[in-house]
């Protein structure tokens, strides 16, 4: 999935858009891409001279990544919205950089009455830098 069909897919953009790319996504799986770059705007605060992704935009990341496996469902309809309804199991291992490509990745746990919980992992290089379990509810715009 190019950039143009995640722009219309989600409703964030620049600077909130925090997906560069899906690479992989079915019923119950995906994968997507984010490249991280210095020129982002919270690295001026974030630390300064020691620039760190914020965990909550790690988060974030993964949420946007994980509606692509949650769009594919029974009730989301096009030009609706997947709202993060919950946060369960999030640890954060290791910073992530400017210059990491964040690799986000996982699998649909539940999808039931328009609610969806997913498993999500964030790698850089193959290692694991932070999960989370996220669940959603579909509505309209």
């Amino acid at each position: 999935m190019e950039i143009g069909e995640i722009l219309a897919l989600l409703p964030h953009r620049y600077p909130f858009l925090l997906i560069d790319r899906v690479l992989h996504a079915d019923e119950k799986t995906f994968r997507a891409l984010k490249n991280v770059t210095f020129n982002e705007p919270h690295f001026q605060g974030h630390f300064p001279g020691r620039p760190i992704m914020p965990g909550v935009l790690i988060l974030e990341a993964m949420a946007q990544a994980a509606v692509a496996v949650v769009a594919r469902q029974p009730g989301f309809k096009p030009g609706g919205l997947a709202f993060l309804a919950g946060v369960e199991e999030a640890r954060f291992k290791k910073p992530v950089v400017p210059g990491d490509t964040l690799i986000l990745e996982g699998e649909l746990l539940l999808f039931r009455r328009g609610i969806g919980k997913v498993a999500v992992r964030a790698l850089v290089e193959g290692e694991e830098r932070a999960k989370a379990v996220l669940t959603f509810a579909l509505g309209e715009a």
